[in-house]
């Protein structure tokens, strides 16, 4: 680890070095070996954690080839060990920490020679006068059990109690392999001393004390010193002070039994027990001992704040979409399992895409607009076009598992593979991308259809064949546009603006519903939120199948970078402690239809925000937007997803498992006697956009000029053949571009026939 990523080391005159002393060898201690056996056997105390290390280390002396010390695996010269993984946002803030074992890795000069004297004192005082077994502490340890009549003392050397944490360690969170790397059993025991003779070959003794200090648990989730620091005292472990140190130091043994805050007597009575120790060994005099056994406890303690559900108000999300993009992109290893080592592993700084300030807007506005009490929810995300930045994820209900808190961990913004749900049908949201995919078949901006009040379903080609209505003239097999008044011919941009179904059945009926998934699948659409593949029916066009806020927004910034799709991303880099990078995703962008094809869907959405359903939701500053509402059938999804040329969020309102239907109810302390497209997620979208693009440059879109249908003659009925006295035809030159009938601001998609067919018709 590089110690020039963490806290300068301390002052160098401030060092302890350990008095020089004879050290036992291998060969040494192998030799005093039967001498030990025999004072066992005699005092009739065979005892399996003290006798067996040195009986294996006899055991191993007549072995050869792979059973020698020549080498052991390098996990125990520097264990790959669990760190704490830090998640920041955008500007360098930080959003989690999250960790299997809360631990931070420090170099030998930044802890504290306090905690380093008082660990040795207490737990091995001859550390650095023996080798790996100390063989005067096994006879003191037979004596004193065999006076007592019970295994009282143990003989364990540091360099063995490290060599036996490794190996729980690596067994991780799997309670059986960390049972069998407890046993005590002579194979165990014969393994432990072999890796621990050969670690005193090939490390200096401060590096198994470093190691030890790093791996050794405290308590209360603290791994390491440097955690313990934290945890106990809000402090790096450099800081200790003597008294602090010697707490610490005297958890090892038992950190239940020794707990300051369940058990500050018996803390305390530990702690004044090292500080003798430490007087003991001389490496304090008797006025420290004495001040720091007067000293109290001093706890400054910090509860372990582990996972997203630490993260601020509404992020909490958010981090557990950047979790699950560690565990299941391949940039970040081939395999599954190579994926979930690197996160279990941590010690990794992941800097994402998340902006903290269009954060707050998002979660603003669908917390103040939409309350967690409410019997429905809100969720929005923000990106960004061009490069697919995710720059905000939020939700009205909060992070977590509490359900009196109406607290979830399903992040209603993304599909279920990434911790969402099933998403939710986007209604006319999605008419866009039928629109995207007739002009890149060549049809004109001025396609124009009768578009008829209501119609049969009907026969659409597939990319494998034919969809036919088998349900014709029944409920079922017929799609009604909002309102009875609302009859063509239309052209697209007044069609997009009114949200009439009719005309875009009819735009798919030409194109074939191949094109349109086909475009659906360019746009980032490949399956429905569920993983489901998406279904070749007619409902397609109409958004029937379920997607979420992530995937609309990044749909839309498509259209707002004039056709350059680039797939979502959260991880701009990642770095470990010590400096090393880590591959990350790169962008992926890509043209998936033509600049013209984009402008004419700009130009087209720019209407609906003019015009049609959208034409209230400006934003504060009056610069230029697009985008199109989107209401399901009785009204249980409504949806606004717009965009400037800079930024892009979609906004979902309705229940989780969209069983309450938005009539006569109240969101947000405003009763609402029924919920459109613009009316419930419209201001949303409006109040966080507003917020969110304050300081960003205003960047218009790139228009193209669609001329104006004909004015309809007002004596001619507007479809049908043309008859009546003065009637012109049906249409004169000249549009006024107004919406005709129904209601304004939003209209209901049906769902997919033939089941659930709509009750209401439209956008």
């Amino acid at each position: 680890m590089s110690p020039k990523s963490r806290i300068p080391a301390q002052d160098p005159g401030d060092t302890w070095v350990p008095r020089p002393r004879r050290r036992e060898t291998p060969i040494g201690l192998l030799g005093h070996a039967g001498k030990f056996l025999g004072s066992s056997v005699l005092g009739g105390i065979l005892l399996a954690g003290i006798v067996l290390p040195a009986a294996g280390a006899i055991g191993l002396g007549a072995k050869s080839g792979a059973e020698s010390f020549d080498s052991i695996p390098d996990d125990f010269k520097t264990p790959p060990l669990t760190q704490a993984t830090q998640i920041f946002d955008a500007k360098g803030g930080l959003i989690a920490k999250v960790y299997e074992r809360d631990r931070t890795v420090i170099p030998a000069e930044q802890m504290s020679p306090l905690i380093r004297k008082a660990q040795v004192d207490i737990e091995d005082a001859r550390f650095y006068e023996h080798g790996a077994v100390d063989l005067k502490g096994v006879l003191r340890a037979i004596t004193k059990n065999a006076e007592s009549g019970s295994a009282v003392q143990g003989a364990s050397t540091l360099t063995q109690q490290y060599v036996k944490n490794v190996n729980v360690e690596k067994a991780g969170d799997d309670p059986d392999a960390v049972r069998e790397a407890q046993r005590k059993t002579l194979g165990r025991k014969i393994q432990e001393l072999r890796y621990a003779i050969k670690l005193e070959e090939d490390l200096t003794k401060e590096q198994i004390l470093t190691n030890y200090l790093n791996i050794t648990f405290y308590g209360h989730q603290a791994y390491g010193i440097q955690a313990a620091s934290q945890r106990y005292f809000a402090k790096d472990a450099k800081d200790l002070t003597l008294a602090e140190a010697a707490m610490l130091a005297g958890l090892v043994q038992n950190p239940s039994q020794y707990d300051p805050k369940l058990h500050p007597v018996a803390a305390q009575k530990r702690r004044d027990t090292v500080i003798d120790k430490m007087l003991e060994q001389k490496h304090i005099t008797a006025d420290q001992a004495k001040e720091a056994k007067a000293a109290p406890l001093g706890l400054n303690y910090r509860d372990p704040q582990n996972g997203c559900i630490t993260a601020r108000a509404g992020v909490g999300f958010f981090c557990d979409y950047v979790r699950r993009v560690v565990k299941q992109d391949p940039a970040f290893g081939k395999s599954a399992a190579e994926r979930k080592k690197l996160w279990d592993t941590g010690g990794l700084n992941i800097y994402t895409t998340l902006d903290p300030d269009k954060q707050a807007a998002a979660q603003n506005a669908v917390s103040t607009k939409v309350y967690v009490t409410d019997p429905v929810s809100a969720a929005m995300t923000m990106v960004e076009p061009g490069t697919g930045k995710i720059l905000a994820m939020a939700q009205t209900r909060p992070y977590g598992l509490a359900k009196e808190k109406n607290e979830t961990v399903v992040n209603y913004n993304v599909d279920a593979g990434m911790g969402g749900g099933i998403g939710f049908q986007p209604g006319s949201n999605f008419k866009p991308i039928v629109a995207a995919a007739a002009l890149e078949a060549g049809l004109p901006p001025t396609q124009s259809y009768d578009s008829p009040n209501r119609m049969d379903w009907p026969t659409m080609t597939t990319c494998g064949g034919t969809w036919k209505n088998v349900n014709k003239g029944k409920k079922d097999g017929v799609i009604p546009n909002e309102s009875p008044r609302e009859k063509g011919p239309y052209q697209l941009k007044e069609a997009m603006a009114l949200s009439v179904n009719t005309y875009f059945v009819q735009m798919e009926q030409e194109i074939g519903l191949c094109a349109v998934k086909q475009m659906a699948n360019k746009l980032g659409v490949t399956a429905k939120a569920s993983g489901d593949p998406l279904e070749e029916l007619p409902g397609l066009g109409l958004g029937t199948e379920e997607v979420t806020p992530l995937t609309m927004a990044n749909v839309y910034a498509t259209f707002a970078a004039r056709g350059t799709y680039c797939a979502p991303l959260a991880i701009s880099r990642i770095s470990t402690v010590d400096g090393k990078d880590v591959p990350v995703p790169a962008p992926r962008c890509e043209a998936v239809m033509s600049e013209n094809t984009a402008d004419v869907i700009n130009t087209v959405l720019l209407g609906v925000t003019e015009k049609g359903t959208g034409k209230d939701l400006g934003l504060d500053d009056g610069r230029q937007i697009a985008g199109k509402t989107g209401t399901t059938d009785e009204k249980k999804s409504a949806w606004f997803t717009g965009y400037t040329g800079n930024l892009a969020g979609s906004v979902w309102l309705g229940s989780p498992g969209t069983k309450v239907p938005m009539r006569n109810i109240r969101i947000g302390g405003e009763y609402q006697a029924e919920v459109f497209g613009a009316t419930g997620p419209g201001p949303i979208w409006r109040k966080a956009m507003s917020d969110a693009v304050q300081g960003l440059p205003e960047k218009n879109f790139t228009t193209v000029y669609i001329p104006d249908p004909p004015k309809r003659d007002p004596n001619c009925p507007t479809t049908g053949p043309t008859s009546g006295a003065g009637c012109t035809g049906g249409a004169t030159p000249g549009g006024t571009g107004k919406p005709r009938g129904g209601d304004p601001v939003g209209r209901s998609a049906p769902s997919a026939p033939p089941a659930d067919q709509p009750d209401d018709g439209g956008q």
